[in-house]
């Protein structure tokens, strides 16, 4: 069974590979979990982010937003001394800023699923082949998200989300997930 080559060289990684990266994600909180997510991955490689993603989950009260927002200095500090995440303030500054963002999306009626969607028309964009690092609707989203408060949501992390969100379904020709995957 062929996969994408970034997947073979550990058993994490098949699993992410085989069973979510890619699939297309229209829940808002889990979209911004793994927004979150994809900041902390920023100069770091996502083995490490998965390796620490359940003590991510825990340190972040389950990456529920409204829990994440009351977070305060105090808690910063607790967190910075978490062996177990990764330990860079702006990092997790980033994500109780990104939470109180997304709650600020929700007061004014905005779901998130829909709003980040709607840059692709609602529908996966299937890749040609060739894996950009960012592409002009990327630079348009980070752009968009860094105007509503959001931090560390650069073009090319922001590719890199849609791309394990499923906006793009990016698995290599040959992939067998490539054809697996919705693309709408």
């Amino acid at each position: 069974m062929r996969r994408c080559r970034w997947a073979e060289s550990d058993p994490l990684l098949r699993a992410y590979h085989d069973d979510e990266w890619g699939v297309p994600e229209h829940d808002s909180r889990r979209l911004w979990e793994k927004l979150m997510l994809d900041g902390f991955q920023a100069g770091l490689s996502w083995i490490i982010i998965l390796r620490k993603r359940e003590a991510l989950r825990r340190a972040f009260r389950g990456f529920d937003p409204r829990r994440v927002a009351l977070l305060r200095e105090p808690d910063v500090v607790r967190l910075l001394a978490n062996p177990a995440i990764v330990r860079s303030r702006v990092k997790i500054e980033s994500t109780i800023a990104g939470a109180r963002a997304y709650l600020a999306m929700q007061a004014s009626g905005i779901d998130f699923a829909e709003y980040v969607w709607g840059f692709v028309g609602g529908t996966p964009v299937r890749g040609t082949g060739r894996v950009p690092a960012k592409t002009p609707v990327s630079e348009k989203l980070a752009r968009s998200l860094k105007d509503r408060g959001f931090s560390f949501v650069g073009p090319v992390i922001v590719y890199a989300w849609m791309q394990a969100v499923g906006m793009v379904n990016d698995h290599a020709p040959g992939c067998f997930r490539r054809t697996l995957v919705s693309t709408g």
